[in-house]
């Protein structure tokens, strides 16, 4: 995250310019000089002219070894606790992505306060506590960690843990630790982060929350644009929503389906409360621009009737919608709403307001005593318009009447066509085609006699495995063009090297038709033809795959996915190496000559059917853990 030249005094930046510099030329000299066969000079003259290189090496070496440059991949970057801006040579991003909170807005001393970094993925960041009124003073109070793999305590201005940085390049999606309120805290305390998303992308004193102490005279807060908790709290709103009368007397939506919208800052929360011939809605979210839902006759948009929730300037608009197609929506007038409230604090924003079940005016207000299917979305606004959802909208499994009997559901952010579709590929490229390699490869002995349906059986366990994968694979391809009913221009290449791995699918039982006898001389251009195709076919399903896992419409747990997905990968490749290390212990060496007498005690025959009992063994532990990868990614996606 950051770079320092040491043993150099900061009022002559010239030096370590030269310093640099002139190092760089040291080895520049030493790479690209010339050869001395091709010139000229005497021996002499080279010799000499040899000498004076080295000596400008070694001149140049000694000037420039007191401003060596180290870089702080590890974290360790207590240079910049006052500025908080990498030395990267670049101007720090005005847009802010990354989100500061914290679990309390009022603090006495000594109390623990959680605070986190969220946003995308972010390799370097560092967090400081300051006085709110004044924010170029030194950091306040301590930090105590959450994660030590992932965070480090550093010491600002001889104040100990004062600061917390990372401690490796690995990319992060959420940062937790806990501040300690120390004795002497200031009536207003701010938290600071600068996040380092790559070397020339960062952001510098990222605005977090204030929080106040409990016993101090309320200070009206100056709002700090474009902190995501600047907003002003309406005062009909004076708390998060809860899950009380969930399923009782509230129909409820939460995602993910088991979150609390009162502790969970990234829960997602819907609720209608019938009152008489109204309903009492409340809504709430984490983001920075809107939180949307939306009633739907079927489970695509279009023809919907919505309410939005944006954030608009130092206000939030909430306000009735209605979708046509994939357009944007066509926002109308908020005078069919009443009792309107909102609250934006700590990165959630809430809004609550009552609609009558009936309008009989309009043909856009869908009546509420009629079953739906419920769409529930986020996303960024600017200038209170909203922009398109960042990630694939919750929706629910089934139509619901949200004015009958009170529920307490969840909903999926995966279509179940495309949870089909990721399912159906962990099967055919995880399972059924290692197995059919495998057996195919390494198993022609072990049942060299057995025949099924007159084949023998490995052909017939590796045709029908191969066939399975084709078929899996067709089933999995069209299940994206029937829900979309076109190329998603938002699947990247993952979509084009399914396009792939089917035409190789496909070619392969094509190639095995038109296969040669074995005694054939084109027999070896069919078998490297074959294993060719195969493993293309293998090693860019599973590229498809690793991209599939982060699209929005089947996003897995990060980096829980890639992760797993690797292990997968090992387990394969070890095992094929270890059968293939033992097929070739197994392969018969030239005879030695023995007395006749001695070759049964001295020189045993190879036992096949031990080699045999040791590849069914590893075929066996190889399936279940095979079993095993395939489960663990088939209870993720059914949990989206």
């Amino acid at each position: 995250m950051q770079c320092e030249r040491r043993n150099i005094p900061q009022e002559a930046p010239e030096r370590q310019q030269e310093g640099a510099l002139c190092l760089i030329g040291a080895f520049s000299y030493q790479r690209h000089r010339p050869r001395q066969e091709s010139t000229n000079l005497p021996v002499t003259a080279s010799r000499t002219a040899e000498m004076t290189g080295v000596a400008v090496v070694l001149l140049c070496l000694l000037i420039c070894i007191t401003a060596p440059a180290n870089c702080y991949p590890d974290g360790l970057v207590t240079v910049v606790c006052g500025s908080m801006i990498p030395q990267h040579g670049s101007q720090p991003e005005t847009e802010i992505i990354h989100t500061l909170t914290v679990d309390k807005t009022t603090f006495i001393p000594g109390d623990l306060i959680k605070v986190s970094l969220s946003g995308n993925g972010f390799f370097g960041f560092f967090i400081q506590a300051r006085d709110a009124d004044n924010l170029d003073a030194g950091a306040v109070g301590s930090f105590s960690l959450v994660d030590d793999q992932m965070s480090q305590l550093l010491t600002c201005n001889r104040l100990l843990n004062s600061a917390v940085s990372h401690t490796n390049k690995e990319s992060k999606t959420l940062v937790e630790v806990y501040w300690i309120v120390p004795s002497n805290a200031p009536t207003r305390v701010q938290f600071l982060a600068t996040v380092v998303e790559t070397y020339a992308i960062y952001w510098v004193k990222i605005p977090g929350p204030v929080i106040i102490q409990t016993d101090a005279l309320p200070v009206p807060l100056i709002p700090v644009t474009p902190s995501p908790i600047s907003l002003d709290f309406n005062p009909a709103l004076t708390g998060r929503f809860n899950l009380s009368g969930c399923g009782s007397r509230k129909f409820c939506i939460r995602n993910p389906a088991d979150c609390d919208p009162k502790r969970d800052v990234q829960c997602f929360f819907l609720s209608f409360t019938t009152q008489g011939s109204s309903v009492q809605i409340e809504m709430s979210g984490p983001g920075k621009g809107y939180v949307a839902f939306a009633l739907s006759h079927d489970q695509w948009m279009g023809d919907d009737d919505a309410y939005l929730c944006v954030i608009d300037g130092q206000t939030v608009a909430v306000s009735p919608a209605y979708t046509t197609g994939r357009s944007p929506p066509k926002v109308s007038l908020p005078d069919i709403l009443q009792d309107i409230a909102w609250r934006v604090a700590d990165g959630v924003i809430q809004c609550s307001f009552r609609r009558k079940i009936w309008i009989p005016t309009t043909v856009e207000r869908y009546p509420l005593d009629i079953a739906y299917y419920i769409f529930l979305a986020d996303g960024d606004a600017e200038d209170g318009a909203i922009k398109r959802h960042n990630r694939q909208p919750l929706i629910t499994s089934k139509m619901y009447d949200v004015s009958g009997p009170p529920k307490d559901i969840g909903g999926s952010r995966s279509p179940l066509l495309i949870k089909f579709h990721g399912a159906l590929m962990f099967v055919a490229w995880m399972t059924t085609v290692s197995i059919g390699v495998l057996v195919a490869r390494f198993f022609k002995p072990v049942w060299p006699s057995s025949r099924l349906c007159g084949e023998k059986i490995w052909f017939q366990v590796h045709r029908i495995l191969m066939m399975t994968t084709l078929l899996l694979t067709a089933m999995a391809f069209v299940l994206p063009y029937i829900y979309r009913r076109r190329l998603s221009n938002r699947a990247g290449y993952h979509q084009y090297l399914g396009c792939i791995v089917m035409a190789l699918a496909i070619l392969q039982p094509v190639l095995a038709i038109f296969r040669p006898p074995p005694q054939s001389p084109r027999r070896p251009i069919f078998y490297w033809t074959h294993w060719t195709v195969g493993t293309a076919a293998r090693i860019i399903a599973v590229a498809a795959i690793f991209l599939g896992m982060e699209l929005d419409a089947l996003d897995l747990p990060n980096p829980w996915d890639s992760y797993t997905m690797v292990g997968f990968v090992l387990w394969h490749v070890c095992t094929e190496i270890l059968l293939e290390v033992h097929h070739y212990c197994l392969m018969p060496r030239e005879p030695v000559k023995v007395p006749e007498d001695q070759i049964k005690i001295l020189h045993p025959q190879c036992n096949n059917e031990e080699g045999h009992t040791f590849k069914k063994i590893v075929l066996t532990i190889y399936i279940c853990g095979n079993f095993g990868f395939l489960i663990a990614f088939l209870a993720a996606i059914n949990q989206l």
